[in-house]
């Protein structure tokens, strides 16, 4: 069996995942499994409601063995509060597409809590690659499947 890969997270990354399998655990495995029992009832053969609960019981299951690993690999991301100076992981980001885009904002978060969202990309995304290292006010000319694209940075925090 293949050594798990080490999860770069946040703190708040890994509470989030930490609640979500919670309720997984305490409260959807039970409602699927008593779905599972009541759709039996009606027979095996040509039961709708049994194949639908059956296959979001194996989505739950799915879900719960990926959030342990997860869990189980994480590695928080140290934030330094201190250091605005540069863009890092956990790092919220401001920045204009030039020459004239919209200002936009992003957190720089492991893949694994990647949302972009709700303003999280993943650390391995091209835009974070671009942005990491960098400083407030530096342009950064960003690889994408669509061509090139520069933003300018406008603020760390």
């Amino acid at each position: 069996m293949p050594a798990e890969k080490q999860q770069s997270m946040t703190a708040s990354g890994l509470e989030k995942l930490q609640e979500e399998l919670t309720v997984l655990k305490s409260v959807q495995r039970k409602e699927v499994i008593e779905r599972v029992k009541a759709s039996r009832c009606f027979g095996l053969i040509e039961n709708s409601d049994y194949e639908t609960a059956r296959e979001d019981q194996a989505f739950i299951e799915g879900r719960i063995l990926t959030l342990e690993s997860l869990i189980r690999n994480a590695v928080i991301i140290e934030e330094d509060v201190q250091n605005n100076d540069t863009v890092s992981l956990g790092k919220t980001i401001s920045f204009i597409e030039m020459p004239d885009g919209e200002e936009e904002s992003y957190t720089i978060v492991g893949s694994a809590e990647a949302n972009p969202i709700e303003g999280l990309i993943s650390a391995d995304s091209p835009i974070a690659r671009s942005l990491i290292g960098r400083s407030v006010g530096e342009q950064v000319k960003v690889k994408t499947p669509d061509g090139e694209i520069y933003f300018k940075i406008v603020s760390i925090k």
